[in-house]
């Protein structure tokens, strides 16, 4: 059985790296939106898009060109996984059965600067070496398992960071329990399971609500790209990050109990998307109690509800553990012995 992992680690870059980190980041968003602004004019004339292959021959003619002479000084490859990047960014949108597809956006700076290695790149003790960049520096909060595939690096609020993509080869796990049981995913409880325990949510953001709030009122009345803007605008990313690292903690830390206390569960098959759609509705038909289905859809992104399947997915899955999926239709009225479906079942959480 091949598992695969992602470490994620923070770069200590100097200020020299963290120029080339930008230009390398630069050169990937240039040539993102420049073959897809191609794709989409073909789109208009309706003719059919250009995919890797033909996308690559541009490049090579972009860096030929003296207008475009700066992307050779960004590694070949990093490029290329750009295009092949885009490519499965269209075919994604083209495929019939994936749900919510769209059309690939053009991208801006500061916002997901990225680019990947898929190769060259070697460790030596807390070093990585990025090639045409050289070895930087990095916190490594812990050992690295497996044979590293890629690595993504990565601008955030504050600073660049790394993941690393690693295969490792294990023998089929056999799951130490037996035990399965059934989890209905809440709002006033994040999750109740069916031997009776239930857990408290977390709410990450309801509890930094008001201050990202008061944060963004902050920033919208400083003068735009201002000094007073950066330093506002920084602040608002440590606010975002303490709410996605505190509830990345709590999700991880509640699917690896579930997963090791228990080899099977079953879930409900939630269409999140749908349960979370606005209620805005259109001018003609507009939307009622859109403040209050604002705040549910609100509360229901804050549970992260599929982050959390997806991490019980697949943690039970290197434990020799299942999840399953169940109809959510009357799954909580719905008696398990007699299968006699009543309202009096379910027991109110209000």
């Amino acid at each position: 059985m091949i598992i695969r992992k992602a470490y994620k680690f923070k770069l200590k870059a100097s200020h020299e790296i963290e120029e080339k980190l930008s230009q390398f980041s630069g050169c990937c968003r240039f040539v993102w939106n420049k073959a897809l602004a191609l794709n989409m004019k073909r789109l208009e004339e309706k003719q059919p898009i250009m995919w890797y292959q033909e996308l690559s021959f541009w490049l090579t003619f972009w860096k030929s060109t003296e207008e475009h002479h700066f992307l050779k000084d960004c590694h070949s490859q990093v490029l290329q996984q750009t295009l092949k990047n885009l490519e499965r960014a269209f075919k994604d949108a083209f495929d019939k059965t994936q749900k919510n597809k769209r059309l690939p956006n053009f991208k801006r700076k500061f916002c997901s600067d990225s680019f990947r290695y898929p190769q060259g790149f070697k460790f030596e003790n807390r070093r990585v070496f990025l090639p045409k960049i050289g070895w930087v520096s990095y916190r490594k909060s812990r050992e690295i398992e497996g044979t590293p595939k890629n690595i993504t690096v990565k601008w955030e609020s504050d600073g660049w960071y790394f993941s690393v993509q690693t295969e490792l080869e294990v023998e089929d796990p056999i799951h130490s329990s037996k035990s399965m049981v059934g989890i209905d995913m809440g709002i006033s409880r994040f999750a109740t399971l069916s031997t009776g325990e239930y857990i408290e949510p977390l709410n990450a953001l309801k509890k930094e609500q008001v201050k990202l709030a008061n944060a963004q009122r902050k920033l919208a009345r400083q003068e735009k790209k201002s000094n007073n803007w950066k330093i506002q605008k920084k602040e608002i990313g440590k606010i975002h990050r303490k709410i996605r690292n505190s509830r990345n903690d709590f999700l991880h830390k509640t699917s690896t109990a579930i997963s090791k206390n228990h080899g099977v569960v079953f879930v409900e098959a939630l269409r999140i998307s749908n349960m979370s759609a606005s209620a805005k509705g259109t001018i003609d038909e507009p939307g009622k109690n859109v403040k209050a289905k604002a705040g549910l859809n609100r509360s229901i992104l804050d549970q992260a509800w599929g982050l959390f399947r997806s991490q019980l997915e697949y943690k039970l899955a290197w434990l020799g553990g299942e999840l399953r999926y169940v109809d959510p239709k009357y799954s909580s009225q719905r008696c398990p012995n007699c299968k006699t479906i009543d309202s009096e079942n379910r027991k109110s959480q209000s």
